[in-house]
């Protein structure tokens, strides 16, 4: 690499400069400070860990997205962590063990080994919240709900929220009781929602015909909230488990009547299948090619750790928070102050700084430049008192 390549970072690999930085972390905080408002412990997790713990109960898809690297002490191999709920799972489990429900809450950088999408950073930086040992729909609620308050307070308008349930299809296909090369053909048609295909599909594998057709109609079962009673009319008949999702999505749905929100559900769509046991949702805006964030129910995910426990919960970018909603940050800017020898004016600068401003004191011989240093007033002498002035 020549001296001129020595600044290149790797592909998906980026840095945040001071003026987005600002914003970022003051965003940060004020999530984790609302986070804390509704009873949420911040947790901050390693950056690495075993590949044993790390990758318990997350699936093949983060096992891809996972960075290894050799322990030098030990020789085991270690992870770079893709994503912090397994490691908020195995505190639960492991270094909390607490009794009753249990409120996480985290913000960290996470590292992929490729991006999830084009032009998509390697190292989003996560930021979320889990809630282990309570297995009623008010937890999900509860998390829906934080995770809309987390928009908004990122300044993120136009919001559409994408709802679903896993165990609609999870209980059809408990009926159907198919071989596993089977499943993962049906699975992928109905991701895919080629009617046709599917059709043709279910006509040569699936004898039972009402749960032929319960399998061909579920693709069209999406759309605004009305789609929840055709489910009803088109589903009736199916297992119990099927029904009971969709009275819980109609439930999640009445809770969230006041917000200001769009809601789209898509009962045959299912992120996350292999890893997901419950109530799924995403976020999108407008503009945005991709999920903004998304969660859901997760309850088999401490089973490795020894203590399964019911866990629902989301994740977000906060960089990509702050490109779609809260861009710019109102600060003051600072202070200058010209190199000084003089004591009472380093009593001033402290006496300034201890009131929460930036002040920036120059060294002897320094070309100054107020904008970079972002500074928009001057602290200076004047018959014997310091005063600040406004620079022009």
């Amino acid at each position: 690499m020549t001296n001129v390549d020595r600044w290149l970072l790797p592909d998906g690999v980026d840095e945040v400069l001071p003026e987005q930085a600002q914003v970022v972390e003051y965003l940060r905080r004020q999530l984790l400070d609302l986070y804390h408002n509704w009873g949420y412990d911040l947790v901050i997790p390693p950056m690495v860990e075993f590949t044993e713990s790390l990758l318990s109960g997350s699936g093949s898809d983060l096992d891809l997205m996972t960075f290894r690297v050799t322990d030098q002490l030990s020789g085991r191999m270690m992870g770079i962590r893709a994503d912090i709920t397994p490691q908020t799972a195995r505190m639960d489990a492991h270094s909390l063990r607490r009794a009753g429900p249990n409120r996480l809450c985290y913000a960290g950088t996470v590292l992929h080994t490729r991006p999830r999408g084009p032009l998509e950073s390697r190292t989003p930086i996560s930021v979320g919240v889990e809630l282990f040992g309570e297995a009623t729909l008010a937890a999900d609620i509860e998390v829906i709900e934080l995770f809309l308050q987390t928009l908004k307070t990122s300044g993120v308008s136009g919001v559409h929220l994408d709802l679903g349930h896993v165990d609609i299809y999870r209980g059809l296909l408990a009926e159907a009781n198919l071989a596993s090369d089977l499943e993962a053909e049906l699975f992928e048609l109905l991701q895919r929602k080629v009617i046709g295909e599917l059709e043709r599909w279910v006509a040569s594998n699936i004898d039972d015909q009402r749960l032929a057709g319960w399998l061909t109609i579920l693709p069209t079962l999406a759309g605004s909230v009305e789609v929840l009673g055709a489910a009803k009319t088109a589903l009736a008949g199916a297992p119990a488990s099927v029904l009971e999702a969709i009275e819980q999505l109609e439930q999640i749905v009445a809770a969230l009547s006041e917000a200001d929100i769009s809601i789209y559900l898509d009962l045959g769509e299912m992120p996350g299948y292999h890893y997901h046991t419950g109530v799924v949702f995403a976020a999108y805006v407008q503009g945005y090619g991709k999920a903004l964030g998304n969660g859901g129910r997760y309850d088999h995910v401490g089973e490795a750790f020894g203590r399964a426990r019911p866990a629902t919960g989301f994740a977000f970018d906060l960089k990509s928070l702050v490109t779609q909603g809260q861009r710019h940050r109102d600060s003051v800017g600072g202070i200058f102050v010209a190199a000084s020898s003089d004591p009472q004016c380093h009593k001033q600068i402290a006496i300034l700084r201890s009131q929460g401003n930036r002040v920036v004191q120059g060294f002897a011989g320094q070309t100054i430049d107020f904008n970079e240093l972002n500074c928009d007033r001057e602290l200076l002498e004047q018959d014997g008192e310091y005063q600040i002035k406004k620079l022009s």
